[in-house]
């Protein structure tokens, strides 16, 4: 009965993750296509160069204590009021001495309007702290139905504004309205649907049990925010503003693909993995159908998107986006391997191990930072291009670990794994094959998409491919 009720939650979970992440990025697409439009490279750039230290330091103020609450075996009131504080006091700090080094960031990227950007972007963390407690609270109890309505509004609320001020002439300002105005809403909803209030009483004794676990996590998210953003960093000093929008603006189109699948992943898998803990072989059987799930739509979607890509962003964005097709394909192929990478390091999480997800981590960064600094003087292709093949074949290095707890053979993993890679391959050559004739945009993109999704669909029902069928049913079954 334990084992059908944890059943029904993940089931519930990936389907309320899914349905939400499905509309987000479709409400990523409208407002990014309305956005483009409006705004110019330059633009994105401005926002896209604070976005590291952004991050960072919302990193901080959360400091890994949301997957910490989660692996507690039991959690009281002053565990969360513990953590609520620290957010605050934290954010705080940190909020003020960003203030202070916003000329210097300005000065760094050769662009004095990034003080005022800066100062007035960064208050986006310490909205957040407000709520990183109540969504600690939500992730925790497996509220994936209020947190996907949660999601949802403050998306549309925010793309709103950040449309209507672009509309007004408000250029860069306007995006940096919206990822505030996101902050705030989400905040606000996590508030609403968690029911959790902090008391007055400040006792942060209850955190040094969790700062061990947590602090890990901090160090591990610290390095992932540098690796994924360090871009902008290179671009912006070494190309200007204009290249940061170009890459920013293909990385986020190729987000919203891999994301899809990895943010529903996330909020479901810890939370089942930690209380599957001491039954290896329930963990095995779970482990190797995430796998399968992962493979056969992370895949498909990240190809797909880089089979489309230069269409896309022409029909989408107009040409002036172009030159950012050849670095979104790039990156969609390293996108198709980031929801399996993701799947082991949350596995890894949910089993405790911290440290092997932090020390993976920062292996990869290094590896990836010394090749950018050893590759700048070949050209940002080349520089996106080994660092997407790095990101893959550090694959095995997460799979070791993995072994070790679950006894999980990488002949298993590839076996889950390579025949939905080749199924998508197939896919998108036969696709991509089909159209060599074809000079119209809007017949190319169709026959494309028409081609891929045929060949594919096709192979998995010749294939009478389980993962694929389950899926299906449980579709069909949820809608009934």
């Amino acid at each position: 009965m334990a084992e059908q009720n944890l059943k029904e939650k993940t089931a519930n979970g990936l389907l309320w993750g899914a349905v939400s992440n499905g509309v987000q990025q479709i409400l990523n697409l409208v407002f990014g296509i309305l956005l483009a439009r409006l705004l110019l490279p330059e633009d994105y750039g401005m926002v896209g160069m604070l976005t590291i230290f952004s991050l960072i330091a919302a990193s901080l103020q959360e400091s890994g204590f949301i997957s910490a609450l989660n692996r507690k075996e039991e959690t009281t009131q002053a565990d969360y009021n513990a953590v609520f504080w620290f957010n605050i006091l934290c954010s705080s700090g940190i909020y003020i001495l960003l203030f202070l080094c916003a000329p210097l960031i300005a000065e760094w990227f050769h662009e004095p309007k990034l003080t005022a950007l800066a100062r007035f972007s960064f208050l986006s963390f310490v909205i957040s702290s407000l709520g990183t407690t109540p969504r600690a609270y939500l992730f925790r109890h497996l509220k994936v139905k209020q947190t996907a309505w949660m999601s949802l509004a403050a998306l549309f609320i925010s793309g709103t504004t950040g449309v209507l001020l672009a509309w007004q002439g408000f250029a860069y300002w306007g995006i940096a309205v919206q990822n505030l105005t996101f902050c705030a809403m989400v905040t606000l909803f996590s508030w609403y649907f968690s029911g959790w209030r902090p008391s007055r009483h400040i006792d942060l004794r209850p955190l040094r049990g969790m700062i061990g676990f947590s602090s890990k996590l901090l160090i591990t998210n610290i390095f992932n925010h540098i690796n994924n953003n360090i871009f902008a960093v290179f671009f912006g000093r070494l190309y200007g503003d204009r290249m940061v929008g170009y890459y920013n603006q293909a990385n986020k189109w190729t987000y919203m693909g891999h994301s899809l699948l990895s943010n529903t992943l996330w909020g479901v898998t810890q939370p089942v993995f930690a209380r599957l803990e001491n039954d290896r072989e329930r963990e095995w059987r779970a482990f190797r159908k995430m796998l399968r799930f992962t493979a056969v739509t992370s895949f498909p979607i990240l190809l797909g998107i880089a089979l489309i890509a230069p269409e896309f962003i022409t029909i989408l964005i107009t040409e002036k986006w172009l030159p950012s097709a050849r670095l979104m394909q790039i990156l969609c192929v390293g996108g198709a391997f980031i929801p399996v990478a993701s799947l082991y390091s949350n596995f890894l999480i949910s089993q405790g191990r911290s440290n092997v997800f932090m020390w993976n981590t920062i292996g990869l960064c290094l590896l990836q930072l010394l090749a950018l600094l050893i590759l700048y003087p070949f050209g940002v292709k080349v520089m996106v291009t080994v660092y997407v093949a790095l990101g893959i074949l550090w694959l095995p290095v997460w799979h070791y670990f993995v072994q070790r707890l679950i006894g999980l053979t990488l002949w298993q993993a590839l076996t889950d794994i390579m025949p939905f890679l080749l199924s998508a391959i197939i896919a998108v050559t036969l696709a991509y094959g089909a159209t060599l004739f074809f000079s119209n945009c809007y017949a190319v993109i169709s026959v494309k998409i028409t081609v891929a999704v045929a060949v594919y669909v096709s192979i998995m029902a010749i294939s009478r491919v389980t993962v694929f069928y389950e899926s299906l049913k449980f579709l069909i079954r949820r809608r009934t």
